[in-house]
């Protein structure tokens, strides 16, 4: 992986990609150098005027590029079915699990779970399950999730899910991206023992500068921590464009195994990608069998095709 770049990616020309939260960030790099290569990507964001907007940003960036926005509101699982029912394609190379939430005040989504866990985990969970027909039908099909160095704070609490008892807005965020893992190493398990060559694989951005880091203090009136977090985004994070490198690697490398956890290799904050330390719990078969059936239970998504 030493000196990895957007260079290396492999032409990506008829492939159909999923990138949700991508009209900003990360996943906006991610899909602009997907669609350089010549992928088809849909844009898959909460809000329109933000998704029409990155499509026409990117359409200018890479002429020619393919590009497409589709609504879809993660904490909402009625717009979660709404974007799969509305997919129209037969095939689907590439999701990438990429949207989510950081370190917010209390809140629930439009089910009633915890926002970070029903934004960073819930919603992808059951986004992964209503896409994965295609996902099976398509010959290299790969699922990538996004999760962050920051799950190393705590593992899920599977008797309180939606941290009802004690809501710490770091720790829910920290088991949010625990789940995310979790969610990673169950469906490769699944996949294996059906013989899928789908790969399910996982990344995180070390300190990338993107609007994570100050939406949770603007949202609840923490002038000073926005304004530390942004200071830290300019003078310490690398750009998004550096932060997307370990999801394009994982997404596209063709030497990615099954549950690989790819970061950025300079001590998991910054260069590029390489394979990343992640806590012994989010490899814990028995946890994450348990997160899964919890997670078909709270979302009414099961994986039929892949019932062990």
């Amino acid at each position: 992986m030493s000196g990895w770049s957007e260079k290396d990616i492999p032409d990506q020309s008829g492939r159909v990609v999923v990138v949700t939260g991508a009209n900003s960030g990360i996943g906006y790099a991610a899909a602009r150098e997907l669609a350089r290569g010549g992928a088809r990507v849909v844009l898959a964001c909460r809000s329109e005027a933000r998704g029409n907007e990155a499509g026409d940003r990117l359409a200018a960036e890479v002429p020619g590029a393919e590009v497409e926005f589709a609504r879809l509101d993660l904490g909402d699982l009625a717009s979660v079915r709404q974007f799969a029912q509305a997919f129209s394609y037969d095939r689907l190379d590439l999701l990438v699990n990429n949207a989510g939430v950081m370190a917010l005040p209390y809140g629930t989504t439009a089910d009633g779970f915890e926002t970070q866990f029903g934004v960073n985990h819930l919603g992808h969970f059951a986004l992964t399950g209503l896409l994965l027909a295609p996902l099976l039908a398509t010959g290299g099909a790969r699922v990538v999730t996004v999760s962050s160095t920051t799950h190393a704070l705590a593992n899920i609490d599977i008797d309180d899910l939606n941290s009802e008892r004690r809501y710490r807005r770091w720790i829910a965020y920290a088991r949010s991206k625990t789940a995310n893992l979790l969610f990673t190493h169950e469906l490769a398990r699944r996949l294996a023992a059906h013989g899928s060559p789908v790969i399910a694989a996982a990344a995180h951005p070390g300190y990338a500068a993107t609007n994570l880091q100050t939406a949770g203090p603007r949202m609840s009136g923490r002038r000073a921590s926005e304004r530390f977090m942004r200071l830290g985004n300019r003078f310490f994070a690398q750009s998004a464009d550096g932060g997307a490198l370990p999801t394009l690697y994982a997404a596209t490398a063709p030497d990615v195994r099954p549950d690989l956890f790819v970061g950025p290799a300079f001590g998991g904050w910054r260069g590029a990608p390489g394979p990343s330390w992640r806590a012994p719990w989010t490899l814990d078969d028995r946890a994450g069998e348990l997160l899964w059936e919890a997670s078909e239970r709270l979302t009414g998504v099961t994986y039929d095709a892949l019932k062990m």
